[in-house]
């Protein structure tokens, strides 16, 4: 991506190396889901709600020189996601409130409870921030073998998707729906299709991000659509344990991530996001 002389925002809580709790879950949460199946044999949703909570601590913290540009660079996609999403909600008729940007590093406390870094970004509605240890980007190297600038901002764009959600209304109406569901298996398929949406909003956030300022270079797309496919449940479970089971399945098939996040890249518009109404077996 071409980011330089691009402003960084400054919705950003930088907390690196004060510790917090532990606990939560985000995008990135999903490499932890398919480590532990593969060890555990359980519902994913189970194994997140295992992970424990441990009291704060302090501790010297340097960070290196290329943590420092990751955090400029999360900065300057943050600062992105507010231009283009302000530009939107303008034309909706509708005023855009960005959300914060929380650095950590290890541990952190959010509103919505405690974090570890394992756990991967996460948005918590209930502090409307966004939160996010930089590390992730070496593990997504690591894990997934593909990593890049766009990939990584697509990391942010799906967490500042579910918090333009929050702000319409959508995560709050799918959290009622997920609680009042019959069976665990329909409240996983509301959870799908909140964050296909999400996949969708960041790929409209990358069609006017490059619209706005030629941000956009040969590849970066490419390496969106890799990490989308590598982060699906039905891929996830494949590598863990050599099969999937869609019943358990609450982020969405690969095929079905990558065909959102393109189709946002395409149409631009949120109107062409519904991820709710459409019958299940047509994501």
């Amino acid at each position: 991506m071409k980011l330089d002389g691009r402003r960084v925002s400054g919705n950003v809580r930088d907390i690196r190396g004060k510790g917090g709790k532990a606990a939560g879950i985000g995008i990135g949460g999903v490499i932890v889901i398919g480590l532990i199946t593969l060890l555990m044999g359980g519902n994913p949703l189970e194994v997140l709600n295992m992970v424990s909570t441990g009291d704060g601590y302090t501790e010297t913290y340097t960070p290196s020189a290329e943590e420092e540009e990751l955090a400029t660079f999360a900065k300057q996609i943050l600062a992105g996601t507010e231009d283009v999403w302000t530009d939107i909600f303008k034309q909706m008729g509708l005023r855009y409130e960005p959300p914060t940007l929380v650095l950590f590093s290890g541990s952190v406390q959010s509103g919505c409870g405690g974090a570890t870094a394992s756990t991967g970004p996460f948005y918590c509605s209930a502090d409307k921030s966004v939160y996010l240890d930089l590390s992730f980007f070496t593990s997504m190297k690591k894990e997934f073998g593909t990593a890049g600038d766009f990939a990584y901002a697509y990391v942010i764009a799906h967490e500042v998707g579910h918090h333009v959600q929050n702000l319409l209304g959508t995560l709050r109406q799918a959290h009622t729906a997920m609680s009042q569901a019959s069976s665990q298996a329909e409240s996983n398929k509301i959870s799908v299709r909140l964050e296909l949406q999400a996949d969708f909003y960041a790929g409209v956030w990358a069609h006017h991000d490059n619209e706005m300022f030629n941000s956009l270079e040969p590849g970066d797309i490419e390496e969106g659509i890799a990490i989308a496919s590598r982060i699906g449940d039905d891929y996830l479970q494949k590598q863990a344990r050599g099969y999937a089971v869609p019943d358990s399945f609450n982020h969405g098939t690969s095929a079905q991530r990558v065909r959102w996040l393109k189709r946002g890249f395409e149409k631009g518009d949120p109107e062409y996001g519904d991820t709710f109404s459409p019958d299940y077996s047509r994501l």
